[in-house]
């Protein structure tokens, strides 16, 4: 089996991406990056090359361009399947085009296919896309650059995308970051898992700061970035105004609001910690948690084990391409079944063949719950699966029987699938990359555990009279102490400047109704790039993709989907980016001649424009390799595939 990473030639040499330059933006608890991927095709016929890398599992794409020479295209959101189409129909044609799109198995995978670039020639491509910042368990605000796209493990017989890690000396091109920091209050500090150069404040007031990598980085590993500010749990609301060459109406027309909440629990209520619980512990020992990730894994479920309490039930769990467990089912927890189940856990390894979680969930789920021990299942995984959706889709069908946290384990684990399975399970989502910061994090979604469940939920909001609001966020299913709550939503109608709303957001924890409120101005705030828009929308359609049509039985649905992303320019799974130039550099326009250019796994294979291409298969998703084309072997294409395990 070949193993190769990133941009390949016909020597099977990753060379086409020269560098990368990243400048990220913080404003708050919201980031805007935008990278820049530069080319460079020094093979002697025109290339295809194709790159799989990973972004936020929450991240909202927004904007995708590309220049060749000196003329530069902005990409255009269209459905899926007519953006290939116009890709595959540029290639055919001897043109140059750009496509960007989401993986069909997990949010947080993007391929990107640099189209038919003529020899000798450069093309820069530039991305941007907005995210939110997750808290961390010492109030810090986490962005991570992921610079690893882990191998995702697939069944024999199974479809997807299939990569492999970066080993730190095959790393061909480097990599440039700086980053620009604001906020109403002060930055008190900013800490990297890479080496900075020292802090920038911009101003006296220390509330604008810059910082950059320092020089010599291998672009070899996640990049995380930390942020502290001072009072950091301050509630806040950010009114942005509408696009005005928007359509009326429309959610890119209207303000959108923004709140970041901060719920306060009653101490009297939080003192009181429960005892009870029955704690399933999953471990990942699929052979893609070798070496590090074993041991991180192998300490954080340790320390989680010896800080259960006392009579409570417990089970360890441990899965690969089978799965095992250490009791028959879950036992009360006392100091001879922890001690048994320590003496087990020691002795774990990263020996059991693939990532298959879906087959020892179904076997928790399907064990019947022991009275009044309310069911905290805890998952410790690299997030190397396959089926992302499918094991988000499970634990959410059995949300109203447990809660579910996840632990992100090493470099490269995948966010959509961590912060997925935590969002839908009702729980907390935790990355745990170094040792320094495993037992704040550990301990802190164990408290979350022991406390009792959030129950009745609600939002009310209190707005003038001429304004109304339309929620694009889900509903809010779990609150813990501390934790940010975001929520979007769309206003519509007009109100002067001056005027005043107010969200309230109620709920019971033990029995003990509680609120949060936080009054706001309606005026609009100035120079934000549309940047509430935009995750306002990826909110929005997220919720759909993710709703109780996501096998878009509903044909309303998956239209609704397009509509809203090709209107607010933000990727989803529906839709991709597709840029195409002309040999004179200029774009196409109009509809061109569709002819299939089939990408099949791993064979090496030349295809006729006159063959008949109805009885091959055509993988759903675009693969790791290269593609080059001879313009003069009279529409002839041949391509190689690589597959990575």
């Amino acid at each position: 089996m070949v193993r190769a990473c990133g941009l390949l030639t016909a020597q099977k040499e990753p060379v086409p991406l020269k560098s990368i330059e990243v400048e990220l933006e913080v404003r708050d608890h919201v980031a805007t990056v935008v990278s820049t991927l530069n080319y460079e095709n020094k093979e002697n016929k025109p290339l295809e090359a194709v790159v799989v890398f990973p972004l936020p599992g929450d991240a909202a794409v927004c904007h995708f361009s590309a220049k060749i020479g000196q003329t530069q295209i902005v990409a255009e959101v269209k459905e899926k399947q007519k953006a290939r189409e116009e890709y595959d129909d540029a290639l055919s044609s001897g043109q140059q085009a750009f496509l960007l799109e989401e993986s069909d198995q997990s949010p947080d995978i993007f391929s990107l296919s640099v189209g038919s670039l003529p020899p000798g020639e450069s093309a820069s491509i530039r991305l941007e896309y907005v995210t939110e910042l997750a808290v961390q368990a010492d109030d810090g605000l986490r962005f991570c650059l992921p610079a690893v796209l882990n191998p995702r493990y697939q069944p024999q017989g199974s479809e997807g995308v299939q990569v492999t890690s970066v080993p730190a000396s095959l790393v061909p091109y480097s990599l440039s970051f700086s980053a620009r920091v604001s906020s109403p209050r002060p930055i008190s500090k900013v800490e990297s898992n890479c080496s900075l150069d020292p802090l920038q404040d911009l101003n006296t007031d220390q509330t604008q700061a810059t910082v950059k990598l320092a020089a010599g980085h291998k672009f070899d590993r996640d990049v995380e970035l930390l942020i502290y500010y001072k009072d950091a749990h301050q509630p806040t609301a950010v009114v942005e105004a509408g696009q005005a060459s928007a359509e009326p109406g429309s959610l890119m027309a209207d303000p959108v609001v923004m709140v970041s909440l901060y719920p306060e629990f009653p101490q009297s209520v939080t003192s009181s910690v429960a005892s009870c619980g029955e704690f399933v512990l999953l471990m990942d020992r699929s052979g893609s948690m070798s070496n590090s990730r074993i041991s991180s894994a192998r300490d954080t479920l340790l320390l989680l084990l010896k800080s259960l309490p006392m009579g409570c039930y417990f089970n360890i769990y441990s899965f690969g391409s089978r799965y095992e467990h250490i009791f028959p089912k879950s036992v009360e927890y006392s100091q001879q079944t922890m001690e048994e189940a320590l003496n087990t856990v020691v002795q774990m390894e990263a020996n059991l063949g693939g990532t298959e979680m879906l087959q020892p969930l179904k076997h928790i789920y399907s064990q019947p719950c022991i009275p009044n021990q309310p069911r905290q299942l805890f998952v410790f995984t690299d997030g190397e699966v396959w089926d992302t959706k499918e094991v988000i889709d499970l634990v959410k069908k059995n949300s109203d029987s447990h809660r579910c946290f996840s632990f992100g384990i090493g470099e490269g684990a995948s966010s959509a699938l961590i912060n997925g399975m935590a969002k839908e399970g009702g729980g907390h989502a935790q990355f745990i990359t170094d040792t320094d910061r495993m037992q704040a994090k550990v301990m802190q979604s164990l408290r979350f555990a022991l406390q009792p469940a959030v129950v009745d939920i609600s939002v009310i909001w209190d707005l003038p009279k001429e304004v109304s609001v339309t929620v694009l966020s889900p509903p809010i299913t779990a609150l813990f102490p501390g934790q940010r709550s975001l929520i979007y939503a769309q206003l519509s109608g007009q109100s002067s400047e001056a005027a005043e709303g107010c969200v309230t957001v109620k709920y019971s924890l033990a029995g003990h109704p509680s609120e949060n409120q936080l009054h706001f101005s309606l005026r609009p705030a100035e120079d934000t790039g549309l940047t509430v828009h935009k995750l306002g929308a990826r909110t929005l359609i997220r919720s759909l993709e993710e709703g109780e049509h996501r096998g878009w039985q509903d044909t309303k649905v998956k239209e609704k989907v397009v509509q809203l992303s090709v209107q607010s320019g933000i990727s989803s799974s529906l839709t991709a980016f597709i840029a195409v130039f002309n040999n004179n550099g200029e774009a196409i326009q109009g509809p061109l001649l569709h002819k299939n250019i089939l990408k099949h796994d791993y064979v090496d294979c030349t295809l006729s424009p006159y063959q008949d291409y109805e009885d091959l298969q055509e993988p759903s998703l675009l693969t790791m390799g290269y593609m080059y084309a001879d313009q003069e072997s009279y529409g002839k294409l041949s391509f190689v595939c690589f597959l990575f395990l």
